[in-house]
């Protein structure tokens, strides 16, 4: 990694830092993994007055040897009923993060776009074919489906939920919150972690 990858990074997470520090940070926030700088894991709230409303999504960052010059990868790691992220993979279709990168973006404004995007779901530009298509032509299941899936997958309470589950077999709080930040809060992928397996 070139030195000043690493200055622009760290500049990133300071500013990330400050913000939160003030009450500042647009409900969206970060996490290094295992201390890389080149492995994160964004938060995003459910935007009020959508289908993701009190929902709490993860979003794993992988940056890339060419960043600023190239996007960082993005995928939700939390499951979401949404048009332009898929259903299946978490894969994302998002401009920016494909051939309208510019170097004067930043990690933290591809976050604003993606809460951006909850808000205003692109169905003619779709990454799960399947969930553009209920959009476009049953939009009443499309948001039933939708707040289902922010209830089943993205609810701080169900996260606290699986936390004491895993606490329950025996490990530690911080151990098991990590676990399941690295396998974006699912359960039994944490446990076959914690478990070595």
């Amino acid at each position: 990694m070139q030195k000043t990858q690493t200055n622009r990074l760290n500049k990133e997470l300071q500013d990330f830092n400050e913000r939160q520090k003030k009450g500042e940070d647009s409900g969206i926030s970060i996490l290094l993994i295992d201390n890389n700088i080149t492995h994160w894991k964004g938060f995003i709230n459910g935007p009020s007055d959508t289908p993701y409303a009190n929902g709490y999504f993860q979003v794993d960052i992988v940056i890339p040897p060419e960043y600023p010059y190239k996007p960082p990868k993005m995928k939700f790691d939390t499951r979401i009923w949404h048009p332009n992220i898929s259903s299946q993979t978490g894969a994302i279709c998002l401009d920016i993060l494909k051939d309208e990168w510019s170097p004067a973006l930043s990690i933290r404004t591809a976050l604003l776009s993606l809460q951006a995007l909850l808000c205003d779901p692109q169905p003619d530009s779709p990454q799960d074919a399947v969930v553009a298509n209920q959009y476009k032509t049953q939009k009443d299941l499309f948001v039933k489906t939708a707040k289902e899936w922010t209830q089943n997958y993205a609810s701080k309470n169900k996260q606290e939920e699986k936390v004491q589950n895993l606490v329950n077999l025996g490990f530690e709080v911080g151990v098991v919150r990590e676990a399941l930040l690295r396998f974006g809060y699912d359960e039994e992928q944490a446990a076959n972690f914690l478990l070595g397996g």
